[in-house]
């Protein structure tokens, strides 16, 4: 290798590295609680009927969360604030209502994972909540973003056990093979679970976080390439866990007891243990709920204090102390105070993982609007969509958005 492209390569790795992070972190947060709940209840019901959706779902997920990355990268702002920009306060508030319904929900569905994880080893529901809300209002209030990133990279790894769950479950090829021409298109609870999956895959705070991300992190244009690659293992990884969690569930409790819903988190470690042994499989799967959870709230707390400072215009960045943006770390503990409080009340933690998961799909055609608009009309004409890309990126996330609704409204019905 000559000095010359020695120079190169080791320039593409430092920008490499740089960018590394908005995209590895948004992604391990779209594994959350609420969604690995959704793939397990999957598997348990359906067995491996969902299965496919699983890796038709990664390009959609990087075709959306790319988008944002060209956003965030060409005009260094946020979600909220571009379309506070090009269609007024009016549809701000309409995108930021969506998101901040979104980001409520995800952070009752993370308090839940760890409340359940709590229950596993004996441990008070309000300990664990506890002591979850003061982790994450320490590690935001106290820290840089460079600081909070790298510790929500290090809890979201620990989701890498689910990949140990599925193996131990010894899923049987052939079962998975016959399953995925067996699909009941006529049942309407497989398609309210289908919109489940699809909502637990393209999420409203997903795609403020990573745009807000970006610009916090003070990356620029020269990174586009670099963050194209972070969003794309991203996508591939979440996507992989997803399906570790419905073969994992499919392999075992669906097997033994095909059909059965689940009511708690408990219920699915309690039905996972005989197949993966009491203690390291309790230990494993507890591992890897707690590391879904955790970096999922820290997300989706951000991303709604991000968001609402782009339509009201408060200070929002982790840059600033709390005593130079109050509104910001404001908003950010009120979501872990709400998602606590909620949690503490005693409600079906399961089935309502699984609505959250659904009314972010039914309020897909409005965040992936907004999207695809921006993505259109705002980025210089260098990034902007056009040619066959522009009509790939208008096809997945038009049939993606109309998908997710349909499918979440028949299946309620």
């Amino acid at each position: 290798m000559t000095h010359k492209h020695r120079h190169h390569w080791l320039k593409h790795m430092l920008l490499f590295f740089a960018a590394f992070g908005p995209g590895i972190v948004v992604m391990l947060a779209d594994t959350d609680a609420g969604s690995l709940i959704t793939a397990a209840q999957s598997g348990a019901v359906w067995g491996y009927r969902l299965l496919l959706l699983q890796f038709i779902l990664m390009p959609i997920l990087y075709i959306a969360q790319e988008l944002t990355v060209r956003l965030g990268l060409t005009t260094q702002k946020g979600h909220g604030e571009l379309i506070k920009e090009k269609f007024g306060t009016y549809w701000a508030w309409i995108s930021v209502s969506a998101l901040l319904l979104s980001c409520v929900g995800a952070i009752i569905s993370e308090f839940s994972g760890l409340a359940s994880v709590g229950i596993l080893f004996g441990i008070p529901e309000w300990v664990m909540v506890l002591l979850a809300a003061v982790f994450l209002i320490g590690l935001v209030t106290t820290g840089s973003y460079r600081s909070v990133e790298k510790v929500a990279i290090f809890i979201g790894l620990f989701e890498f056990m689910f990949f140990v769950v599925a193996w131990k479950a010894h899923p049987n090829v052939k079962d998975i093979a016959k399953a995925l021409v067996s699909v009941p298109w006529a049942n309407s609870s497989y398609w309210y679970l289908m919109a489940a999956n699809i909502g637990a895959v393209v999420m409203p705070w997903m795609i403020f976080y990573q745009q807000s991300a970006v610009v916090d992190k003070g990356l620029r244009p020269r990174h586009l390439r670099q963050a194209r690659w972070d969003t794309a293992i991203g996508a591939v990884i979440t996507q992989l866990i997803m399906a570790a969690a419905l073969v994992a569930t499919a392999a075992t409790i669906g097997k033994t007891h095909p059909g059965a819903s689940l009511n708690s988190v408990h219920e699915i470690s309690q039905e996972l243990t005989p197949f993966l042994g009491q203690t390291v499989g309790r230990l494993i799967f507890a591992m890897g709920m707690i590391g879904a959870s955790l970096i999922a709230a820290i997300v989706v707390s951000l991303t709604a204090a991000w968001g609402l400072g782009e339509v009201t215009g408060y200070k929002r960045s982790l840059c600033n102390k709390p005593s130079q943006a109050p509104w910001f770390y404001g908003v950010y503990v009120l979501i872990v105070f709400i998602g606590a409080v909620v949690v503490l009340s005693g409600i079906n933690l399961v089935h309502l993982n699984v609505d959250v998961e659904v009314m972010n799909a039914i309020l897909l055609p409005v965040v992936l609007g907004f999207l695809f608009t921006l993505a259109w009309k705002v980025l210089p004409k260098k990034i902007r969509l056009q040619g066959w890309y522009w009509w790939v990126a208008m096809i997945v996330l038009s049939v993606t958005a109309a998908f997710g609704l349909i499918s979440g409204v028949f299946g309620s019905l």
